[in-house]
C-alpha cells in the first residue's frame, strides 16, 4: 500500500495552493540548515533488494548513511547509482521518502539520475538500461535525425523514469561533439549546432511536457557552455584536461543548442569542470565564473531555473580505492569554504556530488555569504519540487513500477531506433542486404548464438562464405581505475590490432561492425572491407536484421570519421568536421 504524503495543516502542505505562496511559506519556517542542506546534491547508492546504504555498510557501492544524510545533513536531493529491478528501486525510492517525511519539515527527495537507456556504464557519466528499454546513444537518435523519434524516445523514458520515482534527468548532455578524442561524444547529438539545436528541443519536451507539473521529469541539461573543445579532447574530470580551448573563435556556435534548451523550458542547467584559456572570459572552471553563469546564462540568454554545478567542485574524494583532488580548476589554492563561497557568487544554486552544508552555514554565519543569497537559491529548488508535485504525492507504486519499466512497447520502441539508427558506410558489390540463404559464417565479436539464425557457423574465415566481425573505437588506456571508464586519446588501430582484423578481411568478404564510440580512424578497414555498418549502441540482433535485410538502416553519421591522428592533432577543438580529407564526411550513411 502506497503512503499518504505528510500533512500538517501547514499552507505549504495545501496542494490548493499557488506554488509560489507554499514556497514563501515554508522558507519562512526553514532554518539556516534546513535551507544548506537544499543546496547540495549527492549521491546515493541502493543495495539489490531495495534496500538504502546505511553507515557502516561494507558491502555498498559508496560508503554511505542515507539516513544521516537525510535526517542530520538535511539534503533532499541524490543521484541515484546503480539499481536493479523495478521494484526494488521503487521500494527504495519510497523508502528514502519516508526517511524524510520523518525530518521536521517533511521535505520530500529529489531523485536524479544520468542517463540509463542505452549500453554505456560509467559511473561518472551514464549506466547500461538493464530493466529499462535499450536504445542508441544520442549519437545514435541523431543519426536518424528525427526529432519525431527522439521525442518518442524521451517520453518512453520519462514514464520509465517516473514509475521508480526518478524526477531529475542529468541530461541531456548538448555539448558539440567538435574535438574527436574527447570521450564524452556518446552523450551528445554529435557535431552540428542546428541539428542538436532541434532534437534537445524534442528531447525536453517528451521528459517535462510543454510546462513543466506533476507529470514531468525535470532535465538538467549540460554541459554550459558547451563541453567539447578540450584541449587535446582530454576530459576535464581530470586536472590534465581541464582546459577547454577555442582555437577556431567559435565559442558562440556551442552556445546554439543552449538557447534552444533555455526556449524549450529546460528547468535545470549544469555548468561544465571545464577552465576557459585565451578567451575574455576568467580562467577558472564554469562553475566558479560568474562571466559565464550570471553575465551569460542569467542575464544574456535569460535562464531562470535551477544551476547545479558539476559533480565535485569542492572537496577530494577517493574513487575505486584512488584518491582524486576537487574538480577546483583555476581556485586550486582557495580552502573549500573560499571555493564554496565563489561558486554561489557565481550564480551557482546548488552543489552536485557534495554534502557539505555546514560550509554554507558556516559562510552565513561569518558574513560571506548573505541568508538571502541563501534564500534566492532555496526558493528554486523548492518551488520545482512544488511543481513537480513532490509535496503532493511522493511515493511511487511497486506494482506499477514491475508493469511500466521496460514493458514490451517500449522495449520495441528502443529495438526498432536502434536498426534505424545504423549507419552503412561501405557496401561493396552490393554485399548488404546478405540475401544467400544460410551462408556459411565466420564470427567474432558477435554472439555466435544470435549469428547462427542466420547462418552456419565456422571455425575459420578460410571456410565461411562471409565474416562477421564487431569492433570498437580504439583508445588509450589509463592506469587511474575512474579515468579508465573515459575512453580518450588514440582513435586508430594499431599495427598489432589491425593485424589479425586485416588478415580476415583479406581472407573472405567481411562485414564489419564497428561501434563508434567516438569517431573511430579506419581508412585501413574502409579500403578492404566487403561492408562497413556503424551502431551507436545496439544488440548484436539488431545488427544481424540489417545485415541480412529484415530491418532497414536509416543513419548518417553524426560526425565526420578522420582519415589519421595526425589530421586530428592539426584540427582545432572547437570547430566541428574540420579535420583534413576525412575517410568519411560528416552525414555519411548508404541506403540499403
Amino acid at each position: 500500500m502506497i503512503p499518504a504524503p505528510r500533512n500538517d495543516g501547514h499552507p505549504y502542505q495545501n496542494p490548493a495552493l499557488p506554488v509560489d505562496e507554499r514556497v514563501t511559506d515554508l522558507l519562512s519556517r526553514m532554518t539556516l540548515e534546513e535551507k544548506a542542506g537544499q543546496l547540495f546534491h549527492t549521491m546515493l547508492p541502493l543495495h539489490d533488494d531495495g534496500r538504502p546504504v546505511e553507515a557502516g555498510d561494507e558491502t555498498a557501492m559508496i560508503p554511505t548513511d542515507t539516513s544521516g544524510l537525510i535526517g542530520s545533513k538535511l539534503l533532499s536531493h541524490f543521484n541515484l547509482l546503480g539499481g536493479t529491478g523495478p521494484r526494488q528501486m521503487a521500494e527504495w525510492h519510497n523508502a528514502v521518502q519516508e526517511l524524510a517525511a520523518a525530518t521536521r519539515l517533511g521535505i520530500p527527495v529529489t531523485v536524479s539520475t544520468d542517463p540509463r537507456h542505452s549500453f554505456t556504464t560509467n559511473i561518472g557519466a551514464s549506466f547500461s538500461s538493464g530493466a529499462f528499454s535499450a536504445w542508441p546513444e544520442p549519437t545514435g537518435l541523431a543519426a536518424v535525425r528525427d526529432p519525431e523519434l527522439v521525442h518518442r524516445f524521451a517520453d518512453i523514458a520519462r514514464r520509465e523514469y517516473l514509475a521508480v520515482g526518478l524526477r531529475v534527468a542529468l541530461h541531456p548532455q548538448i555539448d558539440l561533439a567538435t574535438e574527436p578524442r574527447w570521450a564524452r561524444q556518446s552523450g551528445t547529438f554529435g557535431s552540428d549546432a542546428t541539428l542538436t539545436s532541434e532534437l534537445v528541443q524534442a528531447y525536453i519536451r517528451g521528459f517535462q511536457g510543454e510546462t513543466l507539473g506533476s507529470d514531468s521529469v525535470a532535465t538538467m541539461v549540460k554541459h554550459f557552455p558547451g563541453g567539447g573543445p578540450q584541449k587535446d579532447g582530454e576530459d576535464p574530470h581530470f586536472p590534465h584536461g581541464k582546459e577547454q580551448i577555442y582555437p577556431g573563435g567559435l565559442r558562440d556556435l556551442h552556445l546554439e543548442p543552449f538557447r534552444a534548451a533555455i526556449a524549450a523550458g529546460a528547468s535545470q542547467m549544469m555548468p561544465y569542470y571545464g577552465q576557459p584559456v585565451g578567451t575574455d572570459w576568467e580562467e577558472v572552471g564554469f562553475g566558479f565564473n560568474k562571466g559565464v553563469i550570471t553575465g551569460l546564462l542569467r542575464e544574456r540568454l535569460g535562464f531562470d531555473g535551477i544551476v547545479c554545478a558539476d559533480w565535485g567542485l569542492l572537496t577530494d574524494a577517493v574513487i575505486f580505492g584512488e584518491p582524486h583532488g576537487a574538480r577546483a580548476w583555476g581556485v586550486e589554492h582557495l580552502t573549500l569554504a573560499e571555493r564554496a563561497a565563489k561558486a554561489l557568487d557565481a550564480g551557482a544554486d546548488q552543489f552536485g556530488g557534495e554534502a557539505c552544508p555546514e560550509v554554507v552555514v558556516g559562510l552565513v554565519r561569518s558574513g560571506r555569504i548573505s541568508e538571502e543569497r541563501v534564500d534566492a537559491s532555496v526558493r528554486r529548488l523548492l518551488r520545482e519540487k512544488f511543481v513537480l508535485g513532490l509535496f503532493d504525492q511522493p511515493y511511487v507504486d511497486p506494482d506499477l513500477a514491475e508493469e511500466i519499466v521496460g514493458a514490451d512497447e517500449f522495449r520495441a520502441a528502443g529495438e526498432a531506433a536502434q536498426r534505424r539508427s545504423l549507419t552503412v558506410l561501405v557496401n561493396r558489390d552490393a554485399t548488404l542486404p546478405v540475401v544467400r540463404p544460410r551462408p556459411k559464417l565466420y564470427v567474432e565479436g558477435v554472439d555466435a548464438q544470435a549469428a547462427a539464425a542466420y547462418g552456419d557457423l565456422t571455425d575459420t574465415p578460410a571456410d565461411a562464405d562471409l565474416a562477421l566481425l564487431r569492433l570498437h573505437t580504439p583508445y588509450e588506456h589509463r592506469d587511474n581505475k575512474f579515468e579508465s571508464m573515459f575512453h580518450t586519446g588514440r582513435l586508430d588501430f594499431t599495427e598489432e590490432e589491425l593485424k589479425p582484423v586485416l588478415a580476415v578481411l583479406d581472407a573472405v568478404p567481411t562485414v564489419v561492425l564497428l561501434h563508434l564510440e567516438r569517431p573511430a580512424v579506419i581508412p585501413e578497414i574502409a579500403e578492404r572491407a566487403a561492408a562497413v555498418v556503424a551502431d551507436y549502441g545496439a544488440s548484436d540482433a539488431a545488427l544481424l536484421d540489417v545485415v541480412f535485410g529484415h530491418a532497414a538502416p536509416e543513419g548518417r553519421l553524426p560526425y565526420e570519421l578522420p582519415r589519421s591522428m595526425a589530421a586530428v592533432a592539426a584540427s582545432p577543438s572547437d570547430v566541428p568536421n574540420s579535420t583534413q580529407d576525412p575517410v568519411f564526411p560528416y552525414g555519411t550513411g548508404l541506403s540499403l
